[in-house]
């Protein structure tokens, strides 16, 4: 008898561990600790999901996935991020709506979350009639989970990105700001990761501005009701090869400044012969995003904010952008108005066709 091995298949795998939690049910009452570990848990993984697939949860952590071909790399940290904030929110609200005086509602607070990430090969196959992932790259990123990365920031909140995910996704780690460390493991030996402080990016997620253009200063506000979920729109509207596509004006998009995409960034938006400027002043994956435009020497800083609401069927898409001036938009709101309906019928042509894929996958 041959034995299938299956076929390989390449992609980023992701570890989330709940931090603390091995202490916290030491000294707490057992069923409202499952209770609480439930609730975290059903977070996390809808906070992954779909830009991840899950593969099992494993205790107090979840192990998932997703090809290479079906995410690009400010997605992968963007995911991490949104996924650390909502956990951290829902952490907030146990503790604030509860009244429960028992250990395990008090100690709440203590919890935290880790995220460990590599790009690799995996096999998937059918084991007892579940899905399991195996190969020499899956062992990796659970034998990162039981490394030292966190001693680098002393911290309980932190994501591992391995070197070779880095490198994959060309992001220079020291733009980024992660710490750099080496794990040793018998029989596989040194391996290069750098890790991110998680609770830099919280506290700096709870105090910054927020630049967003409201309904009642929007001077053209529309709309896009999609069955996508918000993260597959998200990533439609911020990944450059996909907006070169349903911005049917936009010729080229190119950032101008190093590593991810996030608030801060300039990219240089060609429209045939003219160059658009475009700052990212605003950037809540997966809320929203608000970007300011120079257009020619008449306009600067006009903002536009692009929101995403979850519904039941999806998502509901509205782009706001903000009065420019009563002399400039009647000299250009006519154009921006039709070009906005060509963008927006493409944009949602290709979220249904996404959607699609993902409801057969």
């Amino acid at each position: 008898m041959t034995l299938d091995l299956g076929t390989p298949d390449r992609g980023c795998l992701l570890f989330a561990d709940i931090t603390g939690y091995t202490d916290y049910l030491a000294g707490t009452e057992l069923m409202h600790a499952q209770d609480v570990l439930a609730d975290l848990l059903e977070t996390l993984v809808n906070s992954i999901e779909p830009t991840f697939k899950l593969s099992k949860l494993e205790g107090d952590a979840a192990f998932a996935y997703a090809t290479s071909e079906s995410l690009n790399p400010s997605m992968v940290m963007d995911t991490v991020e949104s996924a650390y904030f909502s956990f951290r929110k829902r952490l907030r609200d146990i503790t604030h709506s509860t009244t429960c005086e028992c250990n395990a509602c008090v100690m709440i607070p203590s919890l935290d979350l880790k995220f460990f990430v590599h790009e690799g090969e995996y096999v998937v196959r059918e084991i007892a009639g579940s899905e399991e992932l195996t190969g020499p790259d899956v062992i990796l990123v659970h034998r990162l989970a039981k490394g030292t990365s966190g001693d680098v920031i002393g911290k309980p909140a932190f994501a591992v990105y391995t070197g070779t995910t880095l490198n994959k996704m060309s992001m220079d780690p020291s733009i980024l700001g992660f710490a750099p460390h080496t794990e040793t493991f018998p029989g596989i030996g040194d391996v290069e990761v750098f890790v991110q402080d998680l609770s830099v990016r919280w506290a700096f997620e709870q105090e910054r501005n927020r630049d967003y253009v409201t309904s009642e200063q929007a001077i053209l506000e529309v709309q896009i009701e999609t069955p996508a979920p918000p993260p597959i729109v998200w990533n439609h509207l911020t990944d450059p090869s996909k907006r070169i596509v349903w911005q049917s004006a936009t010729t080229s998009l190119q950032s101008v400044t190093g590593g991810r995409s996030g608030a801060g960034s300039i990219n240089h938006c060609m429209h045939g012969p003219d160059l658009i400027i475009e700052h990212v002043s605003d950037w809540r994956p997966f809320s929203y995003i608000t970007c300011r435009y120079d257009i020619g020497e008449e306009i600067e800083q006009w903002a536009w904010t692009t929101q995403l609401d979850e519904t039941d069927e999806g998502t509901n898409v509205t782009i706001r952008l903000s009065d420019p001036g009563t002399e400039i938009w009647d000299a250009i709101g006519k154009q921006m108005t039709t070009q906005l309906d060509l963008d927006r019928a493409q944009l949602s042509e290709m979220l249904l066709k996404a959607a699609q894929t993902e409801n057969v996958s």
